[in-house]
């Protein structure tokens, strides 16, 4: 009864959020739901003492960063630059190859700290128009921005500062270049096999007959995109990029990398012995461990850097923007970062409250005892769980909370690095979790014009072949011990 309460609960967050309703309201409803069935008396003290400070926790360590990705997608588009990038990339692959030149725009700007969310609105606009111009079915669009921007580079490739490769370093005290070949293997095992399917899926439909616009959807596009372009100037492809324009459209990408790089490493060089308030007088504040922040301090910084960068290389742009929709565009950046990452806080809380639930020791331990294994044991738990929460650093961040402790004892018991535990469990993260209650293909989906009916099948095809790229990258470890 009581793991039947658990699934009651989440079959309900994810009904309503399959509907289209906010898991801000409706995560603290299902989570409280599960304790009225358990034990009515608990329901306060679980919201205001787990639920509430469970998210307030996330929101704490993680707010930041979800603002400052933000800013720099909306910063990197009003500059100009996304346009640039998009220019530079048709040119290098050609505008027919519309499939690989989507995943590829959307993959540097999510590599280089830009929101998925924000990728998203983004990119769209002129995967529309190559997909239009190469007759392309439509219906594969959010297949391709799924692919570009929530797999490989999202959790994959070493050094992306993602949130869900950001998460795993407060736990195992890594960095966010762990386990760096295993991670480029799995991030090439993952974007060419998924590409094989979008361009088999792509021959497929065209032999069938389908265009672009056979799924009678025209008027839902314009109804999508029409705010989107009314700011945003068709992409030319009759004008080569120069050089110069080039570098400059990449440099702020590349600093964002570079720096973040450099400062994993300084950082703790800075404060050796971590650092301690009550050395300066404040002694009601935690001491702080610098090796479970220096990963998301590294990432807030760089960040900085690269929004400062933009906006110094394009400043005639960027005064031009300030004169009209500047502050507009910064607070929509803003009203972006403050809902995905309450979204995400309140599946955090929810997860909080039901990893507290005894039917949760039930599930756990049934895992446990299945996958003795940690890596699978990690992988299997990670996944389920953010399939469950709709979230991949929401079930991630679950998993850990209840399961690092173990892990790492496990880690050293079985003699596996913590890095590799952090790709495997970060991997792990991003693949079940695009069910179709996901808040990112709920979006996607919005942006598009298309239905869950019409897309979701491509997606959820991407999700299988991410979910397994996860086992592939622990048997390569485990055959050849590459980290």
């Amino acid at each position: 009864m009581e793991i039947v309460v658990i699934l009651l609960a989440l079959f309900f967050l994810m009904f309503v959020a399959y509907r289209g309703f906010s898991v801000i309201l409706f995560a603290p409803i299902a989570a409280l739901f599960a304790v009225l069935l358990t034990n009515p008396t608990h329901v306060l003290p679980f919201y205001s003492e787990i639920f509430m400070y469970k998210m307030v926790d996330f929101i704490k360590l993680y707010f930041p960063v979800f603002l400052l990705g933000a800013i720099f997608g909306k910063i990197i588009e009003m500059s100009g630059l996304a346009k640039t990038i998009a220019q530079t990339i048709i040119q290098v692959v050609g505008e027919k190859r519309a499939i690989l030149a989507t995943v590829l725009m959307c993959g540097i700007l999510t590599y280089s700290g830009v929101s998925l969310f924000v990728v998203a609105f983004a990119v769209f606009p002129f995967a529309a128009q190559l997909f239009r111009e190469a007759n392309i079915p439509k219906r594969l669009i959010p297949a391709t921005i799924t692919l570009g921007a929530s797999t490989f580079t999202m959790d994959s490739l070493p050094g992306s500062p993602q949130i869900q490769n950001v998460i795993p370093t407060t736990f195992f005290k890594t960095d966010i270049y762990a386990a760096p070949i295993l991670g480029i293997i799995g991030g090439i095992f993952i974007l060419t096999t998924c590409m094989i399917y979008l361009e088999s899926r792509r021959r497929k439909l065209q032999k069938a007959g389908e265009g672009y616009l056979d799924l009678k959807d025209a008027q839902e596009e314009m109804a999508a995109t029409t705010e989107l372009a009314i700011d945003k100037q068709s992409i030319s492809l009759e004008h080569p990029i120069k050089a110069s324009q080039r570098l400059l459209a990449f440099l702020p990408l590349i600093l964002v990398g570079v720096t973040n790089k450099f400062f994993t490493s300084a950082i703790p060089k800075w404060y050796p012995n971590g650092f301690d308030f009550q050395s300066i007088g404040l002694s009601t504040f935690q001491n702080v461990d610098i090796s479970k922040v220096v990963g998301i301090w590294s990432v807030e910084i760089a960040l900085t850097i690269g929004i400062a960068s933009t906006i110094l290389l394009n400043w005639t742009r960027i005064k031009t923007e300030f004169k009209t929709g500047f502050k507009t565009g910064l607070n929509v950046s803003i009203a972006g970062a403050l809902l995905a990452v309450m979204n995400v806080g309140s599946e955090y809380g929810f997860g909080a409250v039901i990893s507290s639930l005894p039917g949760f020791n039930a599930v756990r331990d049934g895992i446990s005892s299945i996958f003795t294994h940690p890596l699978i044991n990690g992988a299997v738990t990670t996944t389920i769980l953010a399939g469950i929460t709709g979230s991949a650093s929401g079930g991630m961040g679950i998993a850990l909370s209840v399961m690092a402790d173990k892990y790492i004892q496990l880690a050293d018991q079985f003699n596996i690095p913590l890095e590799v535990m952090h790709r495997v469990v970060s991997m792990a993260a991003g693949g079940m979790d695009s069910l179709p209650h996901n808040g990112a293909v709920i979006t996607l989906l919005a942006i598009t014009g298309l239905t869950h009916r019409q897309s979701y099948r491509d997606i959820f095809a991407i999700t299988i072949i991410k979910t397994l790229a996860v086992f592939f990258v622990i048997g390569l470890y485990s055959l050849t011990g590459i980290v």
